[in-house]
């Protein structure tokens, strides 16, 4: 069962990776690629229907850490209290400014949304890299310091970033996908989304790989009634993520009510 639980929690932290990373990168670069309303607000449709679904994988991830190994869970939060307070809080401002942008108000109230979106989703990514780098070391306890620290958050910062440009290269029309394309370059959008989706799934599972997660498995009985729940809830999961992806998966031609 330990096995079985420390695969689901590989799983699912790298399918967030890689499937959130993609919709946080193109917020972080849409000032870039939106330059009139129209156009920012095609920006903002092409990840809007996947925003919601993808940051379900955190909440698994985050459930899964809370009731099977909740030793680390406890460490994680108060060694790394730093990070996670602005982590949240950039989570909270990102999708407010998603929420609210076509909600009312004028040009000055979707400029502070459209702020929101950018600023919080830069925010979101930073402080994944730094808590990364922490997880790296092995001591998930300790804040991450130095230069390395920066540096891994700035490099995981960077991938988010690109990973976006991959998507929203795929998903937008007209300006705004040229303006993504000439920055993926040669590569090609999809070529390029594949490859940054790699790179982002194995973010967290190279991070992980040196945490001593047998140790700090719950116990037998609790491991016995969790995962055999989570095996059944999991291919729910990725059939709901693949309706949505079949779903929306022509790209934006006009701008939705964001």
């Amino acid at each position: 069962m330990e096995t079985l639980a420390i695969v689901l929690l590989g799983f699912f932290a790298a399918g967030y990776f890689a499937l959130a990373g993609a919709d946080i990168g193109t917020g972080m670069v849409a000032p870039h690629l939106g330059r009139d309303e129209r156009e920012r607000r095609l920006v903002l449709a092409s990840f809007a229907p996947f925003f919601l679904g993808n940051e379900v994988w955190l909440i698994a991830t985050a459930g899964l850490l809370v009731g099977c190994f909740p030793d680390l869970e406890g460490e994680l939060l108060s060694g790394q209290f730093a990070v996670v307070v602005p982590l949240l809080a950039g989570w909270i401002t990102r999708d407010t400014g998603l929420w609210l942008r076509g909600r009312g108000g004028g040009r000055g109230w979707r400029a502070v949304c459209d702020a929101a979106v950018v600023c919080g989703s830069w925010v979101v990514a930073l402080a994944w890299g730094w808590l990364l780098a922490a997880l790296s070391t092995g001591r998930p306890g300790e804040l991450a310091t130095g230069p390395v620290a920066v540096l891994t958050a700035t490099a995981v910062a960077a991938l988010f970033a690109v990973h976006g440009l991959g998507f929203a290269a795929m998903r937008l029309t007209g300006a705004p996908y040229e303006r993504a394309r000439r920055l993926v370059g040669r590569t090609g959008p999809g070529k390029s989304f594949a490859l940054t989706a790699l790179l982002m799934g194995a973010l967290p599972l190279f991070a992980g790989s040196g945490l001593e997660l047998g140790s700090s498995a719950a116990d037998g009985a609790t491991l016995a009634l969790l995962v055999p729940a989570l095996l059944v809830v999991t291919p729910l999961l990725v059939a709901a993520q693949a309706w949505t992806w079949r779903t929306f998966r022509h790209r934006v031609t006009r701008p939705s009510y964001l």
